[in-house]
């Protein structure tokens, strides 16, 4: 490549050496360097490493001024740079410009990119009778197709990946080879004659179909009926007829999933219109290339089972984002429901053996190929709130792109929570956060926990030295924390939450973080969830936080709010509190069950304190009588944020109890008085519910005017509510905050490595 008797004629030709770092491997980016070198006729080379890409190229010194201006405007749609770093150096002169082999030695820096949905180009080749890909399920480019559930390692080499057991025949050898063909280096590529199958299995694994033939009978099955387990990109889907009564409610009692809502796949965005009502945005959202299940309101004759989303007026849609999906929903030709191929409580399956084993019980047909799936990848879930999309559940198309974090001194491993579980590791200013592992209730979750670490240690080489995890002794995570061998760095629930937001949405102290969920261990030993914190440069102090009652039961009251009323009226009423019939939460229990709960209440037996945002939701829920029990966390909240009438703009009143060197108790005292006076005049429901949820945001401004602090941050599951957040963000606005909120991150306990990672990185600067 070198022409060391051209050397002497080189004096004007300068050699620049440029070092990319960011999402710049899988995504088509060294053939587009290799065209625009070739376009400037500029000498050189580019080649992936563990840190990114490599670029040499030599030329008169105005053409490679243009070449390092163009590189950042002209990427890669896929694409986006951390860091570009760039030296001039002596010419050595090249004979051409090339595409050179990986280098794999030195630092894991490069960024493993999301699986990415079917590109229009790969959709017309699967749909195209002509085309020799036509039909065939695992058709991709550098613009499409899987990234993060195939790779093994760095850099991202076929190699390294779950193809490298697939020999490319000559035609895709030809493309893959080919700088100027948009599968130039695709690492999945693959095609009929040379990459992966499908085959049909029964529920005892036994092979009956192949190839296309067994797309059309898993088709056929869902279309008559049955529940077919399909191995997709990140694991398996359940799948089933979502209008069809029967099947939607088999699949709940064969997959243990009572009442919690069921997530649709619908063959093309004109099926999705016919469900529901898509604003711009939602429809933006459904088409991108990550390709999430979007919330979205349902319409009223929407032609669906009343099963899939019970008692809730928004359906979770996603459109397919393989060619196996498209193939599959086009034969269907109707929308099919598409849950985690799991258990509740457990992660998704990915290999098909695991399957047979763990879904035998639940799917009648498994349509299934040998591609392997080196980890899970849960489908995302966003949600257009406030204008603008947040993520409640981030795993494909999001994980594992890192987030910003400066200032770690050594490497990092975040535990996170206990439910919604995510993991983080940080290392030279970067923090991984996980794909959604999941409630880590059962030993499969805590297995799939353990894995994820590792999986995050090996790719990006981090050895961490420090292990942050919740303050709550009982969580599994920190109890995995306390045994690492790491030191063991325990931060606050809330704590976390409010730098979780901070770091993604890059706000720095002074900061006012309103904090409410249902569950999190407090500095004091007690329960919080409705907190307000003071976020200063090296810590917090609770600045005010909900008047605490008690839970009969403790857990148990989560799963019955009931219960939670219960304790929240006693705090108001006492022992008179046993003698009003009216009340829903006292004649729902019988005698026997009321004394045993009025034992706990009076002597504070297994009752401990909270002051939960979510569960004062829970207990407002049960006064109403919309709920007696919960199949699936904040189902209470989530039907009294559905009930509330948006045009109803009156609040009950609140009182702040201020002391000197105390936190500010919010004391709902009159408004639970106000809104109990309410129902037993007769207002409707509605309008007690909107009341209730406009009086909180009537508390967030006033504890934030008593503050003072400028910039706010709203966080912690609470905030999943639309109409709370969106009137909160309203009325702070109102009054010149400036307010943050969740976008990347959850807002739930998704979000808690993330925030983890912050506190920690901030202790070590002290």
């Amino acid at each position: 490549m070198y022409d060391a008797a051209a050397s002497k004629r080189s004096a004007h030709i300068g050699r620049l050496r440029i070092a990319i770092r960011g999402a710049v491997q899988g995504v088509g980016f060294r053939p587009f360097v290799y065209r625009l070198a070739n376009e400037l006729r500029l000498k050189g080379f580019v080649k992936n490493s563990p840190r990114g890409v490599l670029i040499e190229v030599e030329g008169n010194g105005g053409t490679i001024d243009q070449f390092l201006l163009r590189i950042p405007r002209e990427l890669p749609p896929r694409s986006f740079i951390q860091s570009l770093e760039s030296t001039h150096l002596d010419a050595i002169v090249f004979s051409d410009f090339r595409i050179e082999d990986s280098d794999e030695e030195g630092v894991k820096k490069a960024l493993v990119l999301p699986d990415v949905a079917t590109c229009p180009d790969c959709l017309e080749d699967v749909l195209n009778p002509e085309n020799r890909r036509y039909r065939y399920p695992f058709t991709n480019c550098t613009n499409c197709g899987p990234r993060y559930s195939m790779i093994r390692s760095l850099p991202y080499d076929r190699r390294n990946t779950t193809m490298a057991r697939f020999e490319m025949c000559a035609e895709c050898l030809a493309e893959y080879d080919d700088p100027l063909d948009r599968r130039f280096h695709a690492q999945p590529n693959a095609c009929p004659e040379c990459g992966p199958q499908l085959e049909l299995w029964d529920a005892e694994g036994k092979v009956t179909a192949t190839r296309g033939g067994a797309l059309i009978a898993a088709a056929d099955a869902v279309r008559k009926g049955s529940i077919v387990a399909v191995k997709g990109l990140g694991g398996f889907h359940l799948i089933c007829d979502a209008a069809n009564d029967k099947a939607v409610q088999e699949l709940r009692l064969r997959k243990r999933r009572e009442e919690k809502p069921l997530a649709l796949m619908c063959p093309s965005i004109e099926f999705a219109m016919a469900l529901c009502s898509i604003s711009d945005l939602e429809r933006r959202l459904l088409t991108s290339p990550e390709a999430p299940i979007v919330l979205l309101t349902a319409k009223k004759d929407a032609k669906i089972s009343s099963r899939i989303a019970p008692g809730n007026p928004y359906l979770g849609v996603m459109l397919p984002y393989t060619p196996l999906h498209h193939l599959l929903t086009r034969e269907v030709s109707m929308p099919v429901v598409a849950t985690s191929g799991n258990l509740s409580d457990e992660p998704m399956c990915i290999d098909e053996n695991e399957a047979i084993e763990r879904l035998g019980g639940v799917a009648d047909a498994f349509l299934v190929h040998d591609r392997p799936i080196e980890r899970h990848v849960d489908d995302s879930i966003v949600r257009v709130m406030a204008g603008r999309e947040m993520v409640l559940r981030r795993a494909r198309g999001f994980a594992p792109l890192p987030f910003e974090v400066r200032g770690a001194r050594e490497p990092i491993v975040a535990a996170g929570a206990h439910l919604k579980n995510t993991v983080a590791l940080a290392k030279d200013g970067d923090a991984f956060v996980s794909q959604h592992i999941g409630d880590l209730e059962t030993k499969e979750a805590f297995d799939a926990f353990g894995r994820v670490i590792k999986d995050v240690e090996h790719l990006y080489d981090i050895r961490p030295s420090i292990a942050a995890c919740d303050m709550h002794p009982e969580y599994i995570s920190t109890k995995w924390a306390d045994r690492s061998g790491l030191r063991s760095f325990p931060v606050q629930h809330h704590y976390a939450h409010v730098l979780a937001c901070m770091t993604e949405n890059e706000v720095h102290p002074p900061v006012l973080g309103i904090a409410w969920d249902g569950t999190g261990y407090g500095s004091d030993g007690t329960i919080w969830g409705g907190e307000f914190l003071s976020i200063n440069e090296t810590g917090f102090e609770r600045a005010a936080h909900l008047r605490t009652f008690r839970l009969p039961g403790g857990d148990s009251a989560v799963r019955d709010p009931r219960r939670t009323a219960l304790g929240l009226l006693y705090e108001l009423l006492g022992e008179k509190l046993f003698e009003r019939k009216d009340l829903f939460p006292v004649v729902s229990f019988s005698d026997a069950e009321l004394n045993v709960l009025r034992k706990m209440l009076s002597q504070c037996l297994n009752s401990p304190l909270t002051s939960s945002a979510g569960r004062l939701f829970d207990a407002v829920a049960a006064i109403l009588g919309l709920r007696k029990h919960c199949a699936f966390e904040g189902q209470a909240a989530m039907e009294l944020e559905f009930l509330a009438r948006d045009s109803e703009t009156s609040s009950y009143e609140l009182r702040l109890v201020k002391e000197n060197g105390s936190p500010i108790i919010v004391d709902w005292e009159p408004m639970i008085l106000s809104l109990l006076s309410d129902i037993n005049c007769g207002i409707p429901a509605a309008t007690t519910a909107a009341r209730f949820h406009n009086s909180l945001v009537e508390m967030i401004a006033a504890v934030a005017s008593e503050c003072g602090t400028e910039s706010i941050v709203l966080t912690g599951g609470c905030f999943q509510n639309r109409y709370l957040l969106e009137h909160s963000v309203k009325r702070l606005r109102k009054d010149a905050f400036k307010v943050y909120w969740h976008q990347r991150i959850p807002t739930n306990d998704g979000g808690i490595s993330l925030g983890q990672i912050a506190a920690a990185v901030r202790a070590d600067q002290e």
